[in-house]
């Protein structure tokens, strides 16, 4: 019985968040609402720029995931998503916090390419400036190869479909940032990735696996999949 309540510490961005929601919905079982999770969302856009942040550019979103994640506490969820893998730099600052497991979508992605892509040595990615410096991927992804767009295709390609005047920030999840993503995946492919990584949530908005010759994999739809499907969060 789906009876453990799930949590999305969300609003980094409001799209992104919903469509976390839609993974879990379309990843349970279920043959009527009552089958479903209860999910508690707190879609705090307010939250300050993540990339911003990490290059000490702009104000430390910390203290508003913590103040969304104890809203999520204080509503007794088991279990919580962050749909921003940018902030995932701060998981453990805001976990710290809480008394709720809040899943790491970057553990569950390596544990998922192990199970499922065990001959692939080396991953293309996709993801905003911000994530890129963190060194997250290199981090939890230590056993592969990681590889990025070139400095101008990651400016003028990548950061352009998500920030840029038409881009995904302005809800624009088709046409330009298409096309844009489209080309710098066709560089990471040509410079011999394997697979490609959807490293920002609101890129899988936009770039789709059927886009793409090689598998695309988006860490929030391993992240939703697990939260579904894993009993240990259940309540007694």
């Amino acid at each position: 019985m789906n009876d453990k309540i799930i949590g999305i510490l969300g609003g980094m961005g409001p799209e992104a968040t919903a469509e976390c929601y839609m993974k879990i919905i379309r990843a349970t079982n279920a043959s009527k609402d009552q089958d479903h999770f209860r999910v508690i969302i707190d879609s705090n856009a307010k939250i300050p720029d993540r990339t911003e942040a990490i290059s000490g550019r702009g104000e430390n979103p910390v203290p508003e995931m913590v103040h969304a994640a104890k809203n999520l506490e204080e509503l007794d969820v088991d279990v919580a998503l962050i749909p921003c893998m940018t902030a995932h730099y701060f998981i453990d600052e805001v976990q710290k916090e809480v008394s709720f497991p809040l899943l790491n979508a970057f553990l569950e992605l390596k544990k998922y390419i192990s199970d499922y892509y065990p001959g692939v040595s080396k991953i293309g990615v996709l993801a905003t400036t911000g994530t890129l410096e963190t060194g997250l991927f290199e981090k939890y992804l230590d056993h592969l190869d990681v590889i990025y767009p070139s400095p101008f295709s990651q400016n003028d390609k990548v950061m352009r479909a998500i920030y840029g005047e038409n881009g995904i920030k302005s809800g624009n999840t088709d046409g330009e940032p298409l096309h844009l993503l489209k080309e710098a995946s066709q560089e990471l492919l040509d410079n011999g990735a394997d697979l490609i990584i959807s490293g920002c949530t609101e890129i899988g908005l936009v770039l789709k696996p059927y886009h793409l010759p090689t598998p695309l994999l988006d860490p929030m739809e391993v992240v939703a999949n697990v939260v579904v499907k894993e009993t240990v969060y259940q309540k007694s």
